[in-house]
């Protein structure tokens, strides 16, 4: 058997996002895995329902030798078999993140032999995850530019506590290698849309949110943006809601895409959500990078796996994009990392591929 890979739970930042790495480098690689200290740096340390939909995802996907996979454990052992594609629904049965599990399942069904459709039903625009219009309009384009192709389609949204989002992705498999990528500076922004939703909430607080925005970045910036309204009469809502949020996204000129979200919350007005998205994006826009921050840490695992050497600017090096590099070395360690740049800064991020392929 292939020597079990030893991932600390601890280390880097300390939380999910490296279980969820971890397991997806190991459902690509088919390098059986063992992950200790499960979010050891978390209030409620161990596993959450997210994290097992994740686990038993990529256990039907990879038809995999899985141990300790049950809410609170703190340690799991994971051995892949295979990469299989195909039709599959995942209910993560709570408010967990939908656009979390997308992340650790994605790599494995794009290296599988074919098409694959995946629903997964949670939350859509939950706390400290990427809602699911960052998701559609920023991830899916940027991935793009390695020539992967997904399509991402919210059907519901699902708000915490209540979940019952439903998302359906569809995913071109990879015919040979991802092809690297070179993006440093964005060289100034084209465009800036987004999309501001209220369900189960009057159609106002959508509107404040995005007028807010608007108002903000056309002071700052100059530039106009374009946000779409998305609300419900109150007996046509298809949502369990109550809730609402608002999404950014800037198309720089050198094609990259850029991104930004707040999050509505009881008490918290209209306003101060879409002024928050605002700045987070007038920030993102004036480091000049070709990529946001979140965008970092995200790419990583497909910079990777590319064939060849890509390049690549961040607004600000994060410990979530560190702890990315970190856990793909482990796998991967015959890639080249090159980082310029410290964590909470501008940074460029060069590292030479492996070329995997299917």
């Amino acid at each position: 058997m292939t020597n079990v890979i030893e991932i600390d739970g601890s280390m880097g930042e300390g939380g999910g996002q490296i279980l969820r790495y971890s397991l997806g480098f190991s459902a690509v690689t088919l390098k059986p895995v063992r992950v200790i200290n499960i979010r050891a740096k978390r209030k409620n340390p161990g596993l959450r329902p997210q994290h097992l939909t994740a686990i038993n995802a990529l256990k039907t996907i990879t038809d995999a030798v899985v141990e300790g996979a049950y809410v609170g454990s703190r340690e799991i052992y994971f051995e892949p078999r295979t990469r299989r594609s195909g039709n599959y629904v995942f209910n993560i049965g709570t408010a967990g993140s939908v656009t979390l599990v997308l992340q650790a399942i994605l790599p494995a069904l794009l290296f599988s032999k074919g098409r694959s459709r995946v629903e997964i039903i949670g939350g859509t625009d939950v706390p400290w995850s990427p809602p699911i219009d960052y998701m559609r309009y920023v991830f899916s384009h940027n991935l793009g530019l390695f020539g992967i192709n997904i399509n991402i389609q919210l059907l519901r949204r699902g708000h915490y506590p209540k979940g019952g989002g439903r998302i359906v992705v569809d995913i071109e498999p990879i015919r040979d290698h991802i092809n690297p990528i070179n993006y440093v500076d964005s060289e100034g922004i084209v465009e800036v849309k987004g999309i501001s939703h209220a369900v189960k909430l009057p159609r106002h607080v959508a509107e404040r949110q995005a007028r807010s925005a608007v108002s903000l970045i056309e002071k700052v910036l100059g530039i106009k943006p374009s946000i779409e309204i998305e609300s419900y009469l109150p007996d046509r809502d298809p949502h369990l809601g109550p809730g609402s949020g608002i999404v950014l996204y800037a198309l720089t000129k050198v094609g990259t895409m850029l991104g930004s979200d707040s999050l509505g919350a009881k008490g918290k007005r209209a306003e101060i959500v879409g002024e928050e998205a605002a700045k987070k994006l007038i920030e993102e826009i004036k480091s000049g990078a070709a990529f946001d921050r979140h965008m970092g840490d995200m790419l990583i695992p497909y910079i990777f796996l590319a064939r060849g050497t890509s390049t690549i600017g961040v607004s600000v090096l994060t410990n979530h994009t560190v702890t990315a590099i970190m856990v793909s070395k482990k796998f991967l360690p015959e890639a080249e990392v090159d980082i310029s740049g410290e964590i909470g800064e501008r940074a460029k991020i060069r590292i030479i591929g492996v070329g995997f392929s299917p």
